[in-house]
């Protein structure tokens, strides 16, 4: 059984405002002094226009705390699959620090871990179901500690996102990505798509057209990024699964696996808050499903992954994840990660 520790947003003087409550709560899982080690903390930027992200205040002072154990912390992501304002490092670098991630802010550098174009990363050996190797990021892979920082809330073909997706997709290269991806195959629902082109304009490899005003996607073309599902306003397009969804979960746990295999020590922290349906790649920012519930670490990413589904279950009183998304069994993210070592479903949870 794994240690998850909570602590709720009811903050009501100076001393348990959050940037205090996210010291007190790294406390409980804080690494050793370090010795000038260099530090990943892997997070998301955001895109541009959303606003949901991690406050890059709280990511403020999570890079104060690791400075004073002696360690040289750098913010990082990988660049992302479709095209967007992240989509190579220099775009992702701008769009970071348009969204507050500037140094005089956040006291770090940024550091884009696969390169301008995505081309710079290691196959790392896991020797799992799916695959033998993963592709991970080279600066990601090259440091031995990590902090790594999720925000929790809903994922159009995850079910929900939080420290595993933020460890799979946002650890690997594009070719990493694709790996994960090929499993799901787009469909459009001629009676609801209403002609915009928006999917057309933000397909990665130009898979889309119009035809007499409604979408037709080449399967042959498309590699199943998931970008036109996201996308689309009026939800005209969903995955079609080439075999169970399952597959699709269980290849993102093998990708998070590889990105922690080689490393000394790592700490989760997931943010219980702005819990969306989609993740902060989209462009804007949905409607909260459940009010804000609070911040959660763990060594464990599976635990605390758990822990959180099950706090949005409970302040729901019902699965709205399953309700957004009825075709993704999101839970088998949880069990796979538990049958091949990356975690712990069973955990003890400590609210401070």
């Amino acid at each position: 059984m794994s240690k998850v520790y909570l602590t709720k947003f009811n903050s009501h003087s100076f001393s348990t405002n959050i940037p205090n409550k996210i010291k007190k709560l790294y406390g409980k899982v804080a690494m050793e002094n370090g010795d000038n080690d260099l530090v990943a903390i892997k997070l998301h930027f955001g895109e541009k226009g959303n606003t949901t992200f991690i406050h890059p205040v709280y990511v403020r002072t999570i890079v104060d705390l690791l400075k004073e154990s002696k360690y040289k912390p750098f913010l990082t992501d990988t660049n992302t699959l479709y095209t967007g304002s992240r989509t190579n490092s220099i775009d992702h670098i701008t769009t970071a620090i348009e969204n507050g991630f500037a140094f005089s802010v956040v006291n770090a550098p940024i550091i884009i871990s696969d390169g301008i174009n995505s081309k710079n990363f290691y196959d790392v050996e896991i020797n799992k179901k799916h695959f033998d190797k993963v592709k991970i990021a080279s600066d990601i892979e090259n440091v031995r500690y990590m902090v790594v920082l999720s925000h929790f809330k809903g994922h159009g073909m995850g079910g929900f996102g939080g420290a595993v997706k933020n460890l799979a997709m946002g650890c690997a290269s594009a070719s990493g990505k694709m790996m994960q991806h090929s499993d799901a195959a787009p469909k459009v629902k001629e009676e609801k798509c209403i002609g915009c082109g928006l999917c057309v304009k933000e397909c990665p490899v130009k898979a889309i057209s119009l035809l007499d005003k409604k979408a037709i996607i080449d399967k042959e073309t498309c590699y199943g990024c998931g970008e036109c599902v996201t996308r689309c306003p009026v939800r005209a397009i969903s995955n079609s699964w080439k075999t169970d969804n399952s597959t699709f979960l269980e290849k993102m746990v093998e990708f998070a696996y590889g990105a922690v295999k080689n490393k000394e020590k790592l700490v989760y922290i997931n943010f219980l808050m702005n819990v969306t349906p989609l993740c902060d790649c989209v462009p804007w920012s949905g409607e909260k499903l459940v009010n804000d519930i609070g911040i959660l670490a763990s060594d464990d990413p599976i635990a605390l992954d758990s822990a959180c589904n099950d706090l949005v279950k409970e302040s729901a009183g019902r699965d709205v994840f399953k309700e957004l998304y009825p075709e993704i069994k999101s839970e088998r993210l949880l069990e796979y990660g538990e049958e091949i070592g990356l975690g712990t479903r069973s955990y003890e949870l400590l609210e401070i």
